[in-house]
């Protein structure tokens, strides 16, 4: 049987793990066995984290810094929020691996060293939640060694570390020290089905690109052409204002679609480079086919519902315990107030089923029949039986 709480606060740093931990206590009746944490880049981390021990002392214990943070119960940017979990029949390893900029390879073997379903067969199932400091980017070649070095046999869901929307500086925590350049994983091996659900419901709005230049994150041009002409001419025939020097209110309604054999994946445009390039929040494939896509309000209320759904569904009966949410920083910023009909679209779906979950800067899924990889703008969901 596994017990899941949720939880969050605003109090700062020493206070918060204190009020935080307790409540885990309280709520778990004991020590969480796993304990993952959304925190304000506004908190002092270490101060919290090392109280937050100190109060629970769980027995593993990842998270990150956040850029918005939600629970069940509250949703906001500046607070604390965990997620706690203590199981007779679900066994929890914490890795970390460190260097993305430099070595992706050896971060991801230093990840999957520590998993223990590697050269176990003792339980059926094998998932780990990983979260990166997105800032360091190279996050979809990270997750790509990641599956290879696990032979596809796990799933991954989770997200990229924010700062809210400061894009200066992002951070993970590995029990009680905070790390950049580094991605931590939580690897759950359980007997019973994990739910993993993606969707992000955006549509082609134009013509169809040729990603003819890109290296990393930069986008240098698409059909031959500076990128920024065809957001330029999108613009103009949809009558929407595009300022070069404060793009930002534009791509946060008009994202890059890059064509897969599942669907589109997201890219979110930072930045207009001097030469006509685009900065984006990840990776873009050269010689991908790609377009600018469009969204409503209700389409991504109606995603986050959906990828609830089909989270819900991958359980085989067992009933939920609780469950994590991961939704893009660029979703929060786009729809403002509105964020909150997505929160309630996941919460009808669980029922009283708890939730917890951040603003992110980027989405891991890697799921079979599902989207996979890094992805911007897009809702998953992990469920957690019971």
């Amino acid at each position: 049987m596994t017990k899941v709480a949720v939880m969050q606060t605003s109090a700062k740093a020493g206070a918060a793990g204190e009020e935080l931990g307790r409540s885990i206590v309280d709520q778990l009746g004991g020590p969480p066995d796993a304990l993952v944490v959304f925190a304000s880049p506004d908190q002092d981390h270490v101060e919290l984290l090392t109280t937050l021990t100190s109060a629970c002392t769980p027995g593993v214990m990842i998270g990150c810094s956040s850029a918005g943070e939600f629970t069940s119960d509250a949703s906001g940017v500046g607070m604390t929020c965990v997620l706690a979990l203590r199981s007779d029949d679900m066994q929890f390893t914490a890795t970390i691996g460190h260097g993305l900029r430099t070595d992706r390879n050896a971060a991801a073997q230093a990840i999957v060293a520590g998993f223990q379903g590697t050269t176990s067969v003792e339980y059926r199932y094998r998932s780990a939640l990983v979260l990166t400091d997105a800032l360091a980017g190279f996050a979809d070649d990270l997750i790509d060694r990641i599956t290879v070095l696990t032979g596809g046999v796990y799933r991954f869901f989770g997200g990229g570390a924010g700062d809210d929307a400061r894009f200066e500086r992002t951070t993970v925590f590995f029990g009680t020290a905070v790390s950049t350049d580094a991605a931590v994983a939580l690897e759950i091996l359980s007997q019973k089905p994990i739910g993993v659900g993606v969707s992000h419901g955006w549509e082609p709005g134009g013509e169809r690109f040729r990603v003819t230049d890109a290296a990393g994150m930069h986008l240098g041009s698409l059909n031959a052409a500076p990128a920024v002409d065809a957001f330029d001419a999108h613009a103009e025939a949809t009558g929407q204002s595009f300022d070069h020097a404060a793009p930002i209110p534009f791509f946060l309604h008009n994202v890059l679609g890059v064509e897969s054999p599942e669907g589109y994946r997201l890219r979110v445009p930072l930045a207009v480079g001097d030469d006509g390039g685009i900065a984006c929040a990840a990776d873009v494939p050269r010689g991908a086919t790609s377009c600018i896509m469009t969204t409503t309000a209700e389409s991504a209320a109606d995603a986050a519902a959906a990828a609830t759904r089909a989270a819900m569904s991958q359980l085989e009966g067992h009933p939920a315990a609780g469950a994590f949410l991961f939704d893009c920083v660029a979703t929060r910023l786009r729809l403002g107030q509105q964020f909150e009909a997505e929160l309630d679209a996941v919460q009808k779906q669980l029922g009283d089923i708890p939730f917890a979950g951040f603003n992110t800067y980027g989405q891991i899924a890697q799921s079979e029949g599902q989207f996979n990889g890094f992805h911007n703008c897009t809702a998953v969901v992990c469920v957690i039986p019971a």
